[in-house]
């Protein structure tokens, strides 16, 4: 009969501990991958946010331009409509050449006033879209955070062959891949997260 070799107690721990650093060294690469995608996430937010802000300052300057012009057809077509009660010397050609000009006056502030009111409605939804990447950021910042942190717990689990260092680093990642979800979809608002606007 052959004799069989029984591993001693050290090698089987020495094998379990290198099957738990590799198998925390697989999650710990999770985690990057996760960490990465919060990282683009929240760069993604960010630069969506400011070109919507640039976006619908754009939009509002062009909206003041088009209130300053409105302006300036009304105070013509005022001027212009005083000046025949005035001067009751005006008559035929010259007076409809006033009231036609009055009336020029009048259609082009009216387009005005309907142009602005587009421009101004484009503004607005930028403003929306400004808010609604404003609301995402946070969450992928505290993703990366949390992710950040359950990196290191998970590398700490692995120098110290620690389960419960590993469990805390899984809570934290769980927490960060919420949040990271969290930013893309805005299912739930979380008041900590939202400054006064």
């Amino acid at each position: 009969m052959a004799e069989v070799e029984l591993p001693g107690l050290e090698e089987l721990e020495e094998k379990r501990d290198r099957t738990f650093s590799r198998r925390v060294a697989l999650v710990t690469a999770v985690y990057a991958v996760a960490l990465a995608v919060a990282g683009l996430g929240g760069k993604y937010a960010m630069k969506e946010m400011l070109l919507a802000q640039q976006q619908a300052s754009d939009q509002w300057a062009f909206y003041q331009a088009k209130v300053i012009r409105e302006h300036q057809y009304r105070a013509q077509k005022l001027i212009l409509e005083a000046q025949p009660a005035e001067s009751s010397s005006l008559k035929g050609p010259e007076r409809a050449r006033l009231e036609a000009l009055a009336r020029t006056f009048a259609e082009e502030e009216k387009r005005y006033n309907a142009e602005k009111k587009d421009i101004e409605k484009d503004a607005r939804k930028l403003e929306h879209q400004r808010d609604v990447y404003r609301n995402r950021d946070p969450y992928f910042d505290y993703a990366e955070v949390f992710l950040q942190i359950a990196i290191v717990c998970a590398s700490v689990s692995i120098l110290a062959t620690s389960r419960p260092m590993l469990g805390i680093s899984l809570v934290l990642a769980l927490l960060g891949a919420l949040l990271t979800i969290n930013g893309f979809t805005l299912l739930v608002k979380i008041p900590l997260l939202h400054g006064t606007h």
